[in-house]
């Protein structure tokens, strides 16, 4: 059977792809930020998985303000890097997993979460950033992707309840799926920041700290977390830290199983006007 062996948390923030493609990642102002991910790429090559399915949110690409899917499954072939204004980041396409994603969607779907199903769709840089910082600049990814897109871009976003449900939901999926597959499941968006508005620029350091300490260690209390909490002290887009506890839902600790071991932990501000944290966790 397949198994979920670890989970990736990382913020996307566009200018980090922007930096990399521009090959600014040398520079002072973003060496910091690339050299937090340094372990992480290593760890990558080490525990090279055969699918990862990727938690993140679409921004107004694949889906418009006119029908946006509270929780899409990309259950294609390949999904190709979108064009976000400014053409499509020079990275290689996606390839899926179709079997699985089909498996999961199935599982999940007769588990009592809607999801919606999508047989194409482009892919932007809330997949493909974190995608570059674990992986730097190959020629094609190391795996087969599963997008998994959630809105947290207009309200109502779902629940932080709902999010670490469905994370146990897709763990139960995968582990349903009759191929010994090793499989990780990374969380992205966040950290604390703000796009617009009097507040645009927030970033809560104390706040987002003290966010990653919770998901390490008390997952089911942060899950609780209503999303008022989320808008006033991680800024309006904080909301996406939500789509971590879908990947931290998805670890064998929350249903009796030994707490993860973590291998890497990063926090760093800014990267452009964002608090970047990253995680990588372990099953034990």
């Amino acid at each position: 059977m397949a198994r979920i062996l670890a989970s990736v948390y990382t913020s996307h923030v566009p200018a980090i792809g922007a930096a990399l493609d521009l090959g600014k990642n040398a520079e002072p102002y973003w060496q910091p930020v690339f050299k937090g991910y340094e372990f992480s790429k290593q760890w990558l090559k080490d525990h090279k998985p055969d699918v990862i399915f990727l938690v993140f949110n679409d921004h107004a690409t694949a889906f418009s303000l006119e029908m946006i899917p509270t929780f899409a499954i990309g259950t294609a072939a390949e999904f190709t890097p979108a064009d976000e204004g400014w053409g499509p980041r020079p990275v290689p396409r996606v390839i899926g997993h179709p079997k699985l994603a089909s498996h999961i969607a199935q599982s999940v779907i007769q588990d009592d979460f809607d999801l919606t199903i999508v047989n194409k769709m482009d892919v932007d840089h809330g997949l493909t950033v974190p995608l570059s910082l674990m992986c730097g600049q190959p020629q094609a990814w190391p795996c087969p992707v599963i997008p998994f897109a959630v809105n947290v871009v207009q309200y109502p976003a779902p629940s932080g309840r709902r999010c670490y449900m469905l994370g146990k939901a897709i763990r139960k999926a995968v582990e349903s799926y009759d191929e010994p597959l090793n499989v990780q499941i990374w969380g992205t968006g966040g950290m604390s920041h703000q796009l617009q508005g009097p507040r645009a620029g927030l970033i809560n350091k104390q706040f987002d700290q003290a966010f990653l300490d919770r998901l390490i260690a008390d997952p089911e209390g942060l899950a609780a977390m209503p999303h008022i909490d989320y808008v006033r002290e991680a800024g309006s887009e904080g909301i996406e830290l939500v789509m971590w506890l879908i990947a931290r839902g998805a670890m064998s600790d929350v249903n009796g199983g030994k707490p993860p071991t973590v291998r890497h932990r990063f926090y760093h501000v800014p990267a452009s006007n964002t608090a970047v944290g990253h995680l990588i966790l372990e099953n034990n």
